[in-house]
């Protein structure tokens, strides 16, 4: 089977299931997926100007084209998407130009039963285009974020823990804070601390706009200000009550029934609520096995996160049991904040999944 038949294949079952097929412009406006991943993925994105001198880029993926152009067409009201057609990203050891095809299901405010619908949709249409072995892993990004809030983990140090667990370093790589070694800056960076990153963000962005400063060996001011954001997080401490709390926590894995239990024992013997982000937790489980999934061969890991500002819950990724380098080649998950981030007046539910297709294919020939 080739890409572009994998495409039709997929896009014909996500059709017959309610989900119209949208084709997002290739070019985007850059400063979007900037704000949202922060300034890595400039280096992983294709980016160009236009005539005006304003930044964009190369689709690096279809999720944020696929909002914009929902919230340009039908606002707040329900609708699902399909799509399937190139993006573009630099990737190590693989092309920088490939298929990608995947859903999203805007605005639907059942929310449990959407995550079961994505999933399951994800893994029947894999199941028509290939017949690899296939190993499906679980993430809860609102699990997490109950937890730490639950731990009243001032923002600051928040925001360095969910950095450490998204990018896979764990609690351990948590530096000190600054000594008085490291003493410049300090009052830019303590004036900072706490803030919302946004704020942050715009805040030094001003401090620099005064002092007529617009790039810095070769930075921008949006650069500039993302690296002092990170100094002000890695100023605050985490206290080891919470750190061990969560350290307990990140060391939960197993099905999404025994990952429910370990959770709950975890909330009962340190005294804090989750019982919010558990029902939730449990409703989707319950949804999932409605289908007919087989939830005791799906995979949880505490571990597993996604990018901070994106991901708001459930996420999930399927990987290919033979591929040696554990890449995934489905995955997914919600993002409740991003619609607002782009313009809505409030929050709109949101969950969805991108297929890789030259990894599926490839593995397959």
């Amino acid at each position: 089977m080739t890409e572009t038949d994998a495409i039709l294949a997929l896009i014909a079952l996500f059709e017959r299931e309610g989900y119209a097929r949208i084709e997002p412009p290739v070019l985007q406006p850059a400063d979007v997926f900037i704000d949202l991943s922060g300034e890595d993925i400039r280096r992983r994105m294709f980016v160009t100007q236009d005539a005006a001198g304003t930044e964009l880029c190369l689709r690096p993926e279809y999720t944020i084209p696929v909002c914009l152009q929902h919230l340009e067409h039908r606002g707040a009201r329900p609708s699902g998407y399909c799509y399937g057609g190139p993006v573009f990203r630099m990737r190590p050891n693989e092309s920088g130009e490939f298929l990608q095809a995947g859903l999203e299901s805007v605005g639907r405010t059942d929310v449990a039963a959407a995550d079961a619908e994505i999933l399951g949709l994800a893994l029947e249409g894999l199941a028509g285009i290939s017949d690899r072995r296939h190993r499906v892993r679980l993430g809860d990004m609102g699990l997490l974020n109950a937890l730490i809030d639950a731990l009243g983990i001032a923002p600051a140090a928040k925001r360095r823990v969910m950095r450490a667990i998204v990018s896979g370093q764990g609690l351990a790589s948590l530096s000190e804070p600054e000594g008085p070694g490291q003493p410049e800056h300090a009052g830019l960076l303590a004036a900072i601390e706490g803030q919302a990153p946004q704020a942050a963000k715009a805040f030094v962005e001003d401090i620099l706009s005064i002092a007529g400063i617009a790039r810095v060996g070769g930075r921008s001011a949006g650069e500039i200000a993302e690296r002092f954001l990170a100094r002000a997080a890695n100023r605050s401490g985490l206290p080891d009550e919470a750190r061990q709390v969560l350290e307990r926590y990140l060391a939960i894995s197993g099905d999404p029934d025994q990952a429910a239990g370990a959770v709950r024992a975890l909330a009962r013997d340190a005294g804090l609520d989750l019982s919010e982000a558990l029902g939730a937790f449990e409703e989707r489980t319950g949804f999932m096995a409605a289908r007919g999934l087989d939830v005791n061969a799906f995979s949880f890991a505490a571990t597993f996160a996604r990018n901070l500002d994106y991901y708001t819950g459930f996420i999930f990724e399927v990987q290919d049991a033979d591929r040696s380098d554990a890449k995934p080649v489905v995955g997914g998950g919600r993002y409740d904040r991003l619609l607002q981030h782009l313009g809505a007046e409030e929050p709109i539910p949101a969950v969805g999944c991108s297929f890789w297709l030259d990894r599926i294919l490839g593995a397959a020939q």
